[in-house]
């Protein structure tokens, strides 16, 4: 069982930066690595994804240009690289893994994709 646990966040001005971390308790280099966000009333929505092999990472629109996915496989550990943050970017930040499938070299998309989650970190980005 893979845990999850998210750091990084917190409180950031309007065009400010933030990376978030995200360490696993075990070994995530065969998995694939997500980000989602979850604002206040609001569903659970995919930010980024990279596969287990690194290459072309996946992101949302709104997200693009802006955040970068990056992971290090000797750390076991996933970053995202948050730029230009605008305040509809506030919410809680949670890191998830695909251990379901292994080298899995599919899209990534959805939160479905996913079946190991963390706990999140909030993200508040002010005006």
């Amino acid at each position: 069982q893979v845990q999850l646990v998210e750091s990084g966040g917190g409180l950031v001005q309007v065009g400010g930066s933030l990376r978030l971390s995200c360490a696993a308790s075990g070994r995530t280099s065969k998995y694939g690595m997500g980000w989602f966000r979850q604002a206040p009333g609001k569903e659970r929505e995919f930010v980024a994804a990279i596969r287990w092999s690194g290459g072309s990472p996946f992101y949302v629109d709104s997200v693009r240009d802006r955040f970068t996915i990056s992971r290090d496989n000797a750390k076991n550990t996933v970053y995202l690289q948050m730029n230009s943050l605008k305040p509809e970017d506030t919410a809680v930040y949670y890191c998830a893994a695909d251990t379901l499938r292994p080298y899995f070299t599919g899209t990534y998309s959805k939160a479905a994709d996913f079946s190991s989650w963390g706990q999140g970190t909030q993200v508040t980005v002010s005006s």
